[in-house]
């Protein structure tokens, strides 16, 4: 039973890696490309996928894109907080309630 427990492990873990690394943004993730990261995670049972896992979680920034340097939601934009500013002026303003 324990056998058997391995090897689903190994193969759920084998089969996410493999779709993590093809589905990757980069074109080299992590330094290597595509093939050669789904060759180790083939050919090293536990040791590739892991390798990816540890490689996927401990560097945060260093496979993935950089996030945009503009405004996230419209409540962060600057210009979107001024323009709603100078509307709650007019809307004082002028009366409105």
């Amino acid at each position: 039973m324990l056998r058997v427990l391995f090897i689903g492990a190994y193969i759920a873990v084998t089969v996410y890696c493999i779709a993590d690394a093809v589905q990757h943004p980069d074109q080299d993730p992590y330094g290597l490309p595509r093939w050669a990261w789904v060759a180790i995670i083939l050919l090293f049972p536990y040791l590739g996928a892991g390798v990816w896992l540890f490689l996927k979680f401990s560097r945060r920034s260093g496979g993935t894109r950089p996030r945009s340097a503009g405004p996230i939601a419209p409540d962060d934009d600057p210009d979107y907080l001024r323009w709603l500013r100078e509307q709650e002026r007019r809307r004082k303003s002028s009366g409105e309630a």
